[in-house]
């Protein structure tokens, strides 16, 4: 169904919820008791009545936002009619239609008389505490629509964009960029992304309790969309083959590389990218980097090439002519660095072989059965490819309105398209395929797809593993970086650590113009948090001039 009939369904769901639990307390107002079933003109009323902004009626039914502003609008209304002690305030804000509904049938209810007040000093400092929760609450629900409707926070936990972007940089993420997408699951605890925390087995998120409600689901729909990613455009989208998350808004959200748009043919030969048969464009900020050997007589000042590179993750081993490091990725001129310097006597890009498949597994061990089975999310894609990160392809990426041959050796390239991103019954008996319940040979496609692929080609868990990244799961673009944190996430596969240090150098620097020199524009931030915190002050100071 279509997500605005939808929306409007849900509207109106709330609204009768509304009427039902409060006509009578409309009635009490002056008011037809009608007009607590009319949308926005309930909460209207509620905010005329208790003299507050009735601007704020417009947050009422957004997604995310509205649940935090109806509750206010609740709050309102029940201490409109003496109902404010925190046991009341509390359930109107856990239950407001039931505890709403109880006291309009089961209390006599009326207008709290309005009289002059003459405020004792415990009264005073009460009011003073009411101020100030108001103000927080206004804080969260501004910040609220900021995250939800304009830009979000995203931080850099690993190295697979290195060193175009680094571990610890903390970025804005534009939603406009591709068109907005509508959230999905309008009812949800703001900034949380799928989890509220770490309940159960550590690192396991399945047992996590999720910051959203599935009540209330929406189909996936976009507006204002009028540009589409581009090839070399760094992009934030959610990680396709999450298990966890049903809502596509709220799987864990990934940043790489868009290498290759629908329609495009990749292919990887020797770790080196090649897009329609022509080597892959950098541009002046693309730094891709490749895992190297290096074997050395001595060790290594590693502490000095932190210094002078930044972070490099390496594992180290000391072998009977001296020591073997792995370096997880280097550019190439970082590379023949390394290669000169005292007392390196061997350097090796590590390439895996043509035809050596990339597969994973994971052991079930029990007391009644041991299993082996494939892990797809650690392994290369298509799964019956003799593929690996390094020998990839030829590969071509699915347009809307392809129509691609359904047989048993090209269904693990689209098994997942067909099944999970377009949302069909997905069958195989006696060797033959079935889409929602009838034999198929072509599947005709319902959406653009796009292959990402981090820039640091050794240690990213990308495309090559999860396969096309469907459309609907695009955020949006990096516009810059607010802070950069080196040693703010610790590397387990690195023998050394970063130490921390604040990188001031790359603070409000734009991430996507593919500039070699960023201009940073720190002034611009340090502008803001002046006007922002110092407005007060001055207003103070001007008025007593």
């Amino acid at each position: 169904m279509n997500y605005f009939v939808l929306y409007t369904v849900y509207v109106l769901v709330l609204s009768v919820l509304m009427g039902l639990t409060t006509w009578k307390f409309f009635k009490k107002m002056g008011y037809n008791p009608i007009l607590a079933f009319v949308p926005f003109y309930n909460y209207f009323i509620i905010q005329k009545e208790t003299n507050h902004p009735k601007w704020w009626v417009i947050m009422a039914y957004l997604p995310i936002v509205g649940p935090i502003m109806m509750s206010v609008f609740h709050l309102y209304l029940m201490d409109k009619f003496g109902k404010n002690s925190l046991v009341d305030k509390l359930l109107t804000v856990l239950l407001p239609f039931f505890y709403m509904g109880y006291i309009q049938y089961t209390k006599e209810i009326d207008v709290k008389k309005e009289e002059e007040e003459f405020l004792l000093p415990g009264e005073e400092k009460e009011k003073k505490k009411e101020s100030f929760l108001g103000s927080v609450t206004f804080a969260v629900v501004f910040a609220t629509i900021i995250h939800t409707f304009v830009t979000q926070p995203f931080g850099i936990p690993t190295g697979s964009m290195e060193r175009t972007l680094l571990v610890g940089d903390f970025l804005f993420v534009n939603k406009w960029s591709y068109g907005y997408r509508l959230p999905m699951r309008p009812v949800a605890i703001p900034f949380l992304q799928g989890t509220i925390m770490d309940k159960g087995q550590v690192g396991n998120p399945k047992d996590d309790p999720k910051s959203y409600s599935e009540a209330i689901k929406l189909p996936y729909s976009r507006i204002a969309q009028f540009g589409l990613p581009e090839r070399n455009d760094i992009v934030v989208f959610n990680y396709p083959q999450d298990s966890v998350h049903t809502a596509i808004d709220r799987k864990d959200p990934y940043v790489k590389r868009c290498v290759a748009i629908a329609g495009d043919e990749i292919q990887i030969k020797n770790g080196r990218l090649f897009v329609n048969g022509k080597p892959e464009q950098r541009l002046g900020d693309q730094e891709v980097q490749h895992a190297y050997y290096v074997e050395a007589s001595e060790q290594l000042d590693v502490a000095g090439l932190y210094n002078k590179y930044g972070f490099l993750p390496l594992v180290e081993n000391q072998t009977d002519k001296g020591f073997l490091y792995r370096f997880q990725g280097l550019t190439d001129n970082i590379a023949k660095d390394i290669k000169v310097l005292p007392g390196v006597v061997g350097m090796k890009e590590e390439i895996m072989p043509v035809d050596s498949a990339a597969v994973s597994y994971k052991i079930n061990a029990e007391r009644s059965a041991y299993t082996k089975n494939i892990d797809t999310t650690q392994s290369i894609f298509p799964i019956n490819k003799k593929w690996n990160q390094d020998q990839y392809g030829p590969l071509k990426i699915p347009k809307k309105g392809d129509v691609v041959q359904i047989n048993n050796e090209t269904l693990p390239e689209y098994r997942w398209i067909i099944s999970e991103y377009e949302h069909n019954k997905l069958e195989t008996k006696n060797g033959k395929i079935f889409i929602n319940g009838k034999e198929a040979s072509t599947y005709t496609i319902k959406q653009n797809y796009y292959m990402m692929i981090g820039d640091n080609r050794d240690a990213s868990l990308d495309a090559r593993f999860f396969g096309f990244v469907p459309e609907e799961n695009i955020i949006g673009k990096p516009m810059f970086t607010w802070m950069s944190l080196q040693g703010a996430f610790k590397d387990p596969n690195s023998t050394y650590q970063a130490p921390f240090k604040i990188r001031w150098d790359r603070m409000f620097k734009a991430t996507n113009t593919g500039e070699t020199n960023k201009t940073s524009y720190w002034w611009i931030a340090a502008i803001i948090l002046i006007v922002f915190f110092g407005w007060d002050f001055f207003m103070k100071l001007l008025k007593k001039k």
